[in-house]
């Protein structure tokens, strides 16, 4: 991922800014429903934001991250959901336009869909034996060669965007005595593909994230797009890592923000007949506000950081995993503060404060979580002393 700045892309901050507004108006209809907002989308695509992270000489924005974290943390102002689905989009093709092993003829046709047509792509990892990949162990989606053809058969749980995807690149494993294990990409229209709607949480309730089966599919040679030794895969781009940190930093950094917002209008608005003036006139409530400020100045100042210091290549992961668990427990933290004080407005479903806290207290279970932040930080701090 291109860390150094770049130009701003095409949607300037205040048309961002208003597109995250439609998103807001539509949220809580596809929060409801479960469904992916697809016209959301349609806007993305409309605005030329699908080329962001593609490089320039592939008629792409050439964007880095910082403009990753500026559109993510906006859009999840006004939903989410969407901002979740194209954060995935703008990382994997990150990934595609620094990737050494991809097939030319793989790359260019996933690119071109991508600013032609407006096709989506996400990663498809999670497995209902595996969990998480990175937390070590084999895939059970397998490829296996028949008469010489490769064949991909298995399942993936947790496939953000589903719907909605042209393309998944899969993580699989060969059926080889010393198995090969990375990326396939797979056409998610073609024959053998399908979904199962098991997607029924909480939180985050419209990033359609069903489950994938792929029943004998067979692929082209190019869609094997990097296999490696297992141990191969240990080290990482560390700028890749980087960038899935700070972009679900910065999304669910915009869901807090979102509902501190509602919550200044809510605290201007009502006027209790005892009082006879707005909440937001007595002391207790302006310092909840501080205190929900002093919270969200924390993310943004270290949001900023890991920005400057990735562009400077100076960001250890450990430390962004550690921004990242903050920043994401900040954002919990502020919307807490508010749902308390406010009672029982705050759990009504006809506010989107609701709405809010369930989808922050998603933050928790994005890579990298907790424990794995905590330790991995830990432990260098005492093998090094510092």
């Amino acid at each position: 991922m291109n860390a150094t700045p770049s130009p701003a892309p095409a949607q300037s901050k205040a048309a961002l800014t208003d597109m995250a507004a439609r998103f807001a108006q539509r949220a809580a209809a596809y929060d409801r429903s479960g469904e992916i907002a697809t016209d959301n989308l349609d806007d993305v695509r409309e605005a030329g934001l699908l080329g962001l992270t593609i490089a320039r000489a592939d008629g792409g924005q050439g964007g880095g991250l910082r403009q990753i974290v500026e559109v993510i943390g906006t859009l999840a102002k006004g939903d989410p959901t969407t901002a979740l689905i194209v954060g995935m989009h703008y990382l994997q093709h990150a990934v595609i336009a620094k990737a050494a092993n991809w097939p030319q003829a793989a790359r260019r046709q996933v690119i071109e869909t991508a600013l032609r047509e407006g096709a989506l792509i996400n990663a498809l990892r999670v497995e209902p034996e595996l969990g998480t990949p990175s937390r070590g162990g084999l895939p059970g989606t397998r490829i296996t060669w028949v008469d010489g053809k490769p064949r991909l058969n298995g399942r993936k749980i947790y496939s953000t965007g589903s719907t909605a995807l042209r393309w998944g690149t899969v993580w699989a494993a060969t059926d080889e005595p010393e198995p090969r294990v990375g990326q396939v990409l797979v056409d998610l229209t073609q024959p053998g593909v399908s979904i199962e709607r098991s997607w029924n949480q909480m939180g985050m309730r419209a990033t359609g994230s069903h489950t994938v089966v792929f029943d004998n599919v067979e692929l082209p040679d190019t869609a094997l797009v990097d296999l490696r030794a297992p141990e191969e895969w240990h080290n990482r781009d560390g700028s890749l890592v980087l960038g899935h940190v700070l972009a679900i930093a910065s999304l669910y950094d915009g869901v807090a923000r979102a509902a501190r917002d509602w919550l200044i209008t809510f605290l201007h608005e009502r006027v209790p007949t005892a009082l006879g003036k707005p909440l937001a006139t007595l002391p207790r409530f302006q310092t909840l506000l501080g205190e929900i400020d002093a919270l969200l100045m924390v993310n943004e100042s270290l949001i900023e950081t890991a920005l400057t210091r990735a562009e400077s290549g100076n960001y250890p992961a450990h430390e962004a995993n550690l921004a990242k668990h903050v920043v994401t427990e900040n954002a919990i933290r502020s919307v807490e503060l508010g749902l308390a004080a406010i009672g029982n407005p705050g759990l009504s479903q006809d506010n989107p404060l609701e709405r809010h806290y369930r989808n922050v207290l998603c933050a928790r279970i994005h890579t990298p979580q907790a424990d794995v932040a905590l330790a991995a930080a830990g432990r260098i701090a005492l093998d090094t002393g510092r």
